[in-house]
């Protein structure tokens, strides 16, 4: 070997040797850890659903198939598990998280308990778009939208940030509704069987979690339908009004978009911020190569889920959406959901 191969080897060694040095795979191999899936509320209600249907496929699309673990992490409407991966988590890939829909507001609002920059965080993406729905269990006397002008209903919250909470809240001031908030439910779960015990009357909900756990209530009128809301009303629920149809002028409808645009957002997963920019790819890739698993994909249609997926790079554009909504809006929505 001449002396100038011998000294070019011994460069190329001493790179290798390097923090961060090796091929992209290297970097990125995860065998041999253990992911850990944040799952920001209690067991038995959408998110955990979805948290752990997404566990039990993405560790395959990862490199070198770690195990994937999920793990509960509930409190304040998923703030507690959100701030965790701001501020806690570790930026190698071994941590992800699902977070409440509307969760990226509380900052915005400076909710209590959200100490995180959703602007910030390593947006992965989510396997659904959403559509709420307030429903009334059917020994209510509420039976339709226009009778809430009148009539008392009694709803289950799971905290702050969620819009079990913040919906009926905002609807409240602006529509002149008679939603009644009791607190301390850990997942849609709980509140479910509390209006089969008739501790409560009704929930605002996503419909994917009211058909997941109750696939016979809106078929067989356990239930009756109020409102819903979405990008586009559900073909499932003709003749219930959607709420943005209630607006009765440009303003109140600047805040029903606003109150509502984590409909869009679905079922956030996220990950830390400040993440190496191999690392954030290698997440959106496992991500999105679940989404298209056919196996992952039965799943979903077993859980009675809609699986309509968005890309991380989308719900950073949602966020960056969100966060230039005008100031007067924001604070008008943020008063009325502390």
């Amino acid at each position: 070997m001449t002396a100038r191969r011998s000294a070019w080897l011994g460069l190329m060694l001493m790179a290798a040797s390097l923090p961060g040095a090796g091929t992209a795979n290297a970097q990125e191999s995860l065998a041999g850890k253990t992911v850990s899936l944040i799952i920001g509320f209690g067991p038995g209600g959408g998110y955990d659903l979805w948290g752990r249907t997404v566990a039990r496929h993405i560790g395959k699309h990862l490199p070198g198939k770690p195990t994937v673990v999920p793990q509960n992490m509930p409190g304040a409407g998923s703030y507690v598990a959100a701030s965790h991966i701001y501020g806690a988590a570790p930026k190698d890939g071994t941590v992800l998280a699902i977070i409440a829909r509307d969760a990226a507001l509380g900052p915005l609002s400076n909710a209590p308990g959200a100490r995180f920059d959703a602007m910030k965080l390593s947006w992965l993406g989510s396997p659904t778009k959403e559509h709420n729905v307030c429903i009334a269990y059917h020994i209510a006397k509420v039976k339709t939208a226009n009778e809430l002008r009148d009539k008392e209903l009694i709803l289950g919250d799971t905290g702050p940030g969620t819009g079990t909470r913040s919906y009926p809240k905002v609807l409240n001031d602006l529509l002149g509704y008679k939603f009644k908030l009791v607190s301390g439910f850990r997942s849609s779960a709980d509140v479910f069987l509390a209006m089969e015990r008739g501790e409560v009357e009704g929930i605002c909900e996503s419909l994917d979690s009211v058909n997941q756990r109750k696939p016979e209530w809106i078929a067989n009128k356990t239930v009756h339908v109020l409102l819903q809301a979405g990008a586009a009303s559900h073909p499932e629920l003709k003749g219930v009004p959607n709420v943005m149809s209630l607006a009765r002028n440009d303003e109140e409808r600047q805040v029903l978009e606003y109150l509502y645009a984590g409909q869009n957002i679905g079922r956030p997963f996220v990950a830390p911020p400040d993440l190496p920019p191999e690392r954030l790819k290698m997440l959106r890739d496992a991500f999105d190569a679940t989404m298209k698993d056919p196996e992952f994909a039965a799943d979903v249609r077993r859980n009675k889920f809609e699986l309509e997926p968005e890309d991380g790079a989308h719900l950073a554009s949602l966020i960056a959406k969100i966060y230039a909504t005008p100031k007067a809006i924001v604070e008008r929505v943020s008063n009325l959901i502390r």
